[in-house]
């Protein structure tokens, strides 16, 4: 059974010596992807790296995306060639990382004759299937949605379509799997620590951080890199003393869950009469996910949330293609984040370009700052800012990252060499059914997705429910969350219900508050100060 207490290693920092400061190479402010990322790398070529977040990992832009794995078809109509070819080379490079938690996703576009024409439709496609090899990701094709699976749920003037591939992601997954290789290779991971202060000097850095309970830290960094997302040009600004940079355009993306519209694995794509497009993805397996909108955001960073008018463009854009109405009753969730965008001027929020630029300062202590980007390019992005920081440190290791696993994702041990990252998952899940018959198939599959290989961490020695502890809210016990609270960084409910897994979407108030519940009475060592030197 699991213990009542939980002691959690893997989130404290190296204890100094009474007094000194935690030494590292590299800071690391921003536990979002390109943070997480950029952590990994960097601790993969040897470097000594701390990375502080000052809330969850992944909790605002990084779980807030549309979970895509793609190379961004309508960008192609902005002339962004390099940013699609980039994010194309690295569709299969990240599923073949993690097939628990990428999967290769056919997409259907239905043709609205009063959208774009069917020529530039099918030169937008044969670019974006030969910018990049594929060998995984089949090519597009034509359909007639007549007789195709896909023209069912749709409204019967639609007759022809257009089918190509892209993939899908769990994004807060994702970035956990990345704080943990970060980890692994010596990294230091402070969750709910805010840096507060970052002062420069020839030496290096002096950073203060701050803990969510009030314990400071100081740090000596040689370097600092800055992926704060959103709160890039603030952090500068405001914490780091720099008074001249670049201006970052935040644009809401905002979508809506609603109960399950077909029954089909493929996603669609839509056109709308504003040149826009949404997505309409199978999610959770009993819902549909819609979005996303383009809206510029004017408030507070952190408390993004859709508005009504949001909410009624995706329910009428949805409805102007599905046979049966997408209407504000039938939403059941809605999430909404910023996107960090690079100010190009652009008068359209659509039109932002999606790129990245990584700018290098060393007129003292390295500072590179992480302006833009999106999550398929994060290993890239990662990779290309090692590369920058690497000299100015005198290190010489290269990149490491393209064709590694993430945690989880080697399934060799459960199905001998892989083959393809869409069927290695369903060997492997065929695998785990044979060493455990007892797990319902549901919570196996979750189980799965979520930890890959790494799902015996999870169900240690146990030969039966009964031996994963009480069963806290239906299919989640307790064992499962003893591992997220000491591997995983998990402190509150809502890391677990919301970002961890969304098993939030499908408990009832009652069941999510069990799991509140749970964290108040049984996370002890969940609420525990990492041991720091102050």
């Amino acid at each position: 059974m699991p213990h009542a207490s939980i002691d959690r290693p893997d989130t404290a920092a190296p204890t100094e010596a009474p007094g000194e400061p935690l030494r590292c190479d590299v800071l690391v402010v921003g536990g979002g992807i390109n943070g997480v990322g950029i952590a990994r790398d960097l601790a993969g070529r040897g470097l000594k790296v701390v990375l502080c977040e000052k809330d969850d990992l992944a909790s605002h832009t990084s779980s807030s995306s549309t979970k895509l794995i793609h190379g961004g078809l309508r960008y192609l109509e902005y002339y962004e060639f390099s940013l699609v070819r980039k994010a194309l080379q690295e569709r299969e490079v990240l599923l073949k990382s993690a097939p628990h938690i990428m999967w290769p996703l056919r997409f259907v576009m239905p043709h609205d004759p009063a959208m774009r024409p069917v020529w530039m439709i099918r030169a937008g496609l044969f670019l974006y299937d030969h910018l990049a090899r594929r060998e995984v990701l089949p090519g597009s094709e034509t359909v007639d949605l007549r007789r195709h699976a896909a023209g069912a749920p749709l409204k019967g003037l639609y007759t022809k379509g257009f089918v190509y591939s892209d993939g899908w992601v769990d994004d807060a997954r994702l970035v956990v799997l990345n704080a943990l290789d970060a980890q692994a290779h010596g990294a230091t991971i402070l969750t709910r620590t805010r840096c507060t202060e970052a002062r420069r000097s020839a030496q290096g850095w002096e950073a203060t951080l701050k803990t969510a309970h009030g314990a400071v830290v100081h740090v000596q960094a040689r370097a600092l890199v800055n992926a704060a997302g959103p709160w890039t040009e603030e952090f500068l600004r405001r914490d780091a003393g720099q008074k001249n940079t670049k201006s970052l355009r935040l644009v809401k993306g905002s979508h809506i869950v609603v109960k399950k519209m077909f029954d089909h694995p493929m996603a669609y794509i839509f056109q709308n009469p504003d040149k826009r497009i949404i997505f309409a993805i199978p999610y959770e397996d009993d819902y549909t996910l819609i979005g996303t909108t383009d809206v510029e955001h004017h408030g507070a960073i952190g408390t993004a949330q859709i508005d009504e008018s949001e909410i009624a463009y995706l329910c009428e854009q949805a409805s102007r293609y599905f046979r049966k109405p997408v209407t504000r009753a039938d939403v059941v969730w809605t999430y909404a984040g910023v996107r960090p965008l690079l100010d190009d001027a652009s008068g359209d929020p659509s039109a932002v370009t999606r790129d990245y630029l990584l700018e290098l300062d060393t007129a003292q202590a390295p500072l590179l700052s992480v302006w833009g980007g999106k999550i398929t390019t994060f290993r890239k992005l990662a990779e290309e800012a090692a590369d920058l920081l690497c000299p100015p440190l005198a290190h010489t290791p290269s990149g490491w990252t393209e064709g590694r696993f993430l945690p989880g994702g080697d399934l060799s041990a459960f199905i001998g060499a892989p083959q393809r990252p869409d069927t290695d998952f369903e060997r492997f899940d065929q695998a785990l059914a044979q060493r455990h018959p007892w797990l319902p198939a549901r919570v196996r599959r979750r189980l799965a997705r979520a930890y890959g290989s790494r799902v015996g961490l999870v169900l240690g020695a146990a030969a039966g429910l009964a031996d994963l502890g009480g069963e806290v809210a239906p299919g989640l016990y307790e064992a499962e969350l003893h591992y997220l609270c000491a591997h995983e960084w998990a402190t509150c409910a809502d890391d677990v219900l919301w970002r961890r897994s969304k098993l939030g979407l499908h408990y009832t108030e009652a069941q999510r508050d069990a799991v509140v519940q749970w964290f108040a009475t049984h996370a002890v060592g969940a609420a525990r100060e990492p041991a720091v030197a102050s």
